[in-house]
């Protein structure tokens, strides 16, 4: 457990995240940023950005976003690796659950994207806890010496699919697309796994078992669909539904799934702020992601320190 008590806990590394990291830590608000991977979100996978303003491109999503938290750190934010599986926002102050560790905020604000899946795939929902997993570093121990799958394709997947390899006896990666979505030397390292079987161009049709999962059902592209005997799933696939289910329904939801934020980006719940994707308020461009995340900042500032208004930053 992380004892630091901080001013806000911002789970999400995206633009928005940032950006609202930027103008905390500048506020002296001490500061940290929960991020599950640098290569996971949206702008991140975005291979050319050209029209940022202020910034000659085109340039890799990436590199915008390393030149972000390059910022947000030297204003004395702190950057954790983490993805949050669970929390309670609504308890003073406030926790952040996360298979790394637990932190502890007096704010928070919520930036964790679109990116989420909204459909479950046969069986998935009721073999969750008994074979479906959606955490690697909180499960891969129960599979010591056992087959198990891992389902995705972006960098959070291959680092699961490494994580997992430590402990199982076989490891199949299945991937949808034609290629994985991640760091060459990530990609070098699980091709090189002598336990370990990428399987592209492949998807996941349903999880079968009795009591428990035994195995997962494929389909690879020209290929007649098989399954395989695994012991355990772990799904790691994207979608484009807003990511809020670590919430456990704390805070107010619109009809379509995203949080429901005012003008101020403030949620249902005090001292719990949402922007960028996961609010669903505008067309997901990162420069509009920066500005919510700006907003939120200002206003946990204004939150904490009482002011009636925000007070604004111009340098």
């Amino acid at each position: 457990m992380n004892d630091k008590l901080y001013d806000v806990v911002i789970v999400g590394g995206g633009p928005a995240g940032l950006a609202c990291a930027i103008y905390a830590s500048r506020a002296r608000l001490s500061t940290a940023v929960l991020d599950k991977s640098p290569g996971a979100g949206a702008l991140a996978m975005s291979a050319k950005i050209a029209n940022y303003p202020g910034v000659k491109g085109p340039i890799p999503g990436e590199a915008l976003l390393e030149t972000m938290r390059g910022q947000a750190l030297e204003f004395g934010a702190e950057y954790y690796k983490a993805a949050v599986v669970s929390a309670d926002v609504t308890s003073d102050p406030k926790v952040l659950y996360t298979a790394e560790g637990t932190y502890r905020g007096r704010t928070v604000v919520i930036a964790t994207g679109s990116m989420g899946r909204a459909d479950k795939i046969e069986g998935e929902e009721k073999f969750t806890g008994r074979g479906v997993s959606y955490c690697a570093t909180c499960d891969a121990a129960f599979y010591e010496g056992k087959a198990v799958a891992v389902a995705g394709w972006d960098e959070t997947a291959v680092e699961e699919a490494l994580f997992v390899a430590r402990f199982a006896r076989q490891v199949h990666l299945i991937c949808p697309k034609s290629a994985l979505s991640a760091p060459a030397e990530l990609v070098e390292e699980v091709q090189a796994a002598q336990n370990i079987i990428v399987r592209l161009a492949t998807s996941v049709r349903a999880i079968v078992g009795e009591e428990f999962v035994t195995g997962v059902r494929i389909k690879a592209r020209s290929a007649p669909a098989e399954t395989l005997p695994v012991d355990g799933v772990f799904m790691l696939l994207g979608g484009n539904a807003p990511i809020t289910d670590f919430l456990g329904g704390a805070v107010r939801l619109t009809p379509e799934g995203c949080i429901d934020v005012d003008c101020h980006q403030a949620t249902s719940v005090p001292g719990v702020y949402a922007v960028g994707d996961v609010t669903c308020l505008h067309p997901h461009q990162a420069i509009i992601a920066v500005g919510e995340g700006v907003i939120a900042a200002l206003e946990v500032d204004r939150f904490l320190r009482g002011r009636e208004r925000a007070k604004p930053d111009y340098t």
